[in-house]
């Protein structure tokens, strides 16, 4: 009798746990098409990267700040993650520009209040939903010093180029000084050991100034168009 009761609650709490999931793909669902219908426009996009520790009177905030306006100066929508440090800079530095200033903001326990510089704005609960909006838009992906999550964005836009599930686009590490050991351990080890081809650290680029970083964009496109071929594009539709 006991063991049939037991069965019946484990049923029961299976059955509330699945109600749970099944309702939280609409919650993702929700996010995606807030997000495509939001940023469907803005092209074309920069996404900018950095930690959200940099404070306001750090040189890298001032590279990115300036780095960002030069961009909206350009033309280019610049899209960032919303939140403090250099996040706040790439905002701050559009919204001085003539382009939009886009926050894509990630719910969090700590580190994550949403900044003042925003002309748009969005709110996602999974970083996986927000990823895409980070690759999706953009034209080029700029990635200042910072953290994990720095790294985990460069991680992601260098496999999914790499793999060929996203077009090839501008991937501009700023400040040299900061990556030096990550590319010296990426040429020495991961070429080295051949996990990955040297071919690989062409998808990369190094620059120190603002204007050397937008040169480099244009630089990218200057025999290429900005918005993505038809064959892009439905790559860009499996990401």
């Amino acid at each position: 009798m006991n063991q049939q009761i037991a069965r019946r609650l484990a049923t029961s709490e299976a059955k509330r746990e699945l109600t749970r999931e099944s309702w939280r793909i609409f919650q993702i669902m929700a996010e995606f098409v807030e997000g495509f219908e939001k940023l469907c426009m803005i092209q074309p996009a920069v996404s900018i990267f950095g930690s959200a520790r940099t404070p306001t009177d750090h040189p890298w905030y001032g590279l990115a700040e300036e780095t960002a306006r030069l961009l909206s100066d350009s033309g280019f929508s610049v899209v960032s993650g919303g939140g403090p440090g250099i996040m706040e800079a790439a905002n701050k530095g559009a919204h001085q520009g003539k382009s939009p200033s886009i926050g894509v903001n990630i719910q969090l326990p700590h580190e994550q209040a949403p900044n003042t510089y925003q002309d748009i704005s969005l709110n996602f609960r999974h970083f996986f939903a927000r990823k895409v909006m980070f690759v999706k838009y953009a034209s080029a992906y700029v990635v200042l010093p910072g953290g994990f999550g720095t790294l985990d964005e460069l991680a992601e836009i260098l496999t999914l180029v790499q793999t060929g599930k996203s077009r090839r686009i501008p991937i501009i590490l700023a400040d040299s000084r900061f990556w030096e050991g990550l590319l010296g351990w990426f040429r020495d080890t991961l070429v080295s050991e051949g996990t990955i081809s040297p071919e690989d650290m062409q998808l990369i680029q190094v620059q120190d100034r603002p204007k050397d970083i937008v040169d480099a964009i244009f630089a990218h496109y200057e025999s290429r168009s900005l918005e993505p071929s038809e064959e892009e594009q439905e790559i860009l539709l499996e990401l």
